[in-house]
């Protein structure tokens, strides 16, 4: 392709992106530090207790649970040992197969089986981030929307690349114009600025767009591997009367001992089937840490009928997701993720003012140029808008 052709695709698919990517950066930024803010916000925490207290039992967690909302139906448990420690979340709901989006909320403390709180989920600022950055409040068009502006942003990357070596062969690596006129000062910041975090956009950009795609990966996965492990049951009328929930997670234990259950799918629900619990468990090394690795147990026996790994593109989603999130280095990374994260705002935003602010035409025939406009000058480096006309 010649420069002219790499500029034209430079400068639409920047333009195109550019406010989305500004949004996704911004309310990114809040998300870096989301464990920070839940504690400093005042989210509730386990009581300290003797170290090796036992958990309590599974049914007495989830009974207790019951006995909060009574009205409600257990779909999901979970843990997360790192962030909340001794703390078992209870997604419940009207019924198994209500909206994904109803969700209330039980904390309970895992060694006593007392319930701690009912936090809102659907409201506040970290909400509204979340909702923003994942799918604008649009769902699932939403999603995938934003993970068609992420792949501009690459192909802006990319041609802004290429374009990169004739703009700097006449000038000094990182060489700041401060002598120059407003604009190509911010032009320079933009290339250096764009140059250092080119690496960093791009597997931000490919990452958060495989992460739109995860309701379609998980259907797939739904419609292939759990289709195949629960067809002996196909046909059968729903249980009616579950195993107790702790001899059945005992049964996912054993069949990964290796592993820590990490979810589990009540019977009905979106990941399970209308005969299984579905227990999800991870390893303990950094990659496996990662992965979850499903566990069918019959709901009516408490015997585990079925286990097996991930196939490759749920793998492939779940890995994307600590590149795009910055979440598997500790506050070091965070912090890192986050100075990066405010380059591309710089990067982003003035990209879009050199558009705003790019030469014009002389008004008569002979008429001289702007000063301070220069051949090539915004062949820009990744994702932002060209300045070029």
């Amino acid at each position: 392709m010649s420069t002219r052709a790499w500029t034209w695709v430079h400068k639409w698919s920047s333009l195109v992106c550019t406010a989305f990517m500004l949004l996704l950066c911004l309310t990114g930024l809040p998300l870096i530090f989301h464990e920070e803010i839940e504690h400093l916000s005042g989210a509730v925490e386990a009581a300290p207790m003797p170290e090796g207290t036992p958990e309590a039992s599974m049914d007495r967690i989830a009974q207790a649970a019951r006995e909060r909302r009574p009205d409600d139906v257990i779909r999901y448990m979970f843990w997360d040992p790192e962030e909340h420690p001794n703390l078992t979340y209870v997604s419940m709901a009207s019924s198994v197969d209500a909206p994904p989006d109803e969700n209330n909320a039980v904390v309970v403390d895992s060694r006593t089986a007392q319930v701690l709180d009912e936090p809102r989920t659907n409201e506040g600022f970290m909400y509204v981030m979340l909702k923003l950055h994942v799918d604008m409040f649009a769902g699932l068009p939403g999603m995938l929307f934003l993970g068609f502006m992420g792949l501009l942003m690459v192909v802006a990357i990319v041609s802004g690349v290429v374009l990169y070596y004739p703009f700097m062969r006449r000038l000094r690596f990182g060489a700041l114009r401060t002598r120059r006129s407003a604009r190509i000062r911010w032009l320079d910041w933009h290339n250096l600025l764009g140059i250092v975090t080119v690496v960093w956009l791009t597997v931000v950009g490919i990452t958060g767009s495989i992460n739109t795609l995860d309701r379609i990966i998980l259907a797939i996965w739904q419609q292939d591997q759990m289709a195949e492990m629960t067809a002996p049951y196909k046909g059968l009328p729903p249980v009616a009367s579950p195993a107790h929930l702790q001899k059945s997670i005992e049964a996912a234990r054993a069949a990964a001992p290796d592993m820590a259950v990490r979810l589990v799918a009540f019977p009905g629900t979106m990941f399970s089937s209308p005969h299984h619990y579905t227990f999800f468990l991870k390893g303990g090394t950094p990659v496996t840490s990662r992965l979850l690795k499903p566990a069918l147990v019959d709901a009516q026996t408490g015997v585990l009928t079925a286990s097996r790994d991930m196939p490759w593109y749920v793998k492939t989603l779940f890995l994307s997701q600590p590149l795009h999130f910055g979440d598997y280095g500790g506050l070091p990374l965070k912090i890192l993720w986050t100075l990066l994260d405010l380059a591309a705002i710089v990067v982003l935003g003035s990209g879009l003012y050199l558009w705003l602010r790019k030469p014009r035409a002389a008004p008569v025939p002979g008429a001289e140029a702007e000063p301070d406009a220069e051949p090539d000058a915004e062949l820009a480096p990744v994702a932002a808008v060209e300045a070029k006309t």
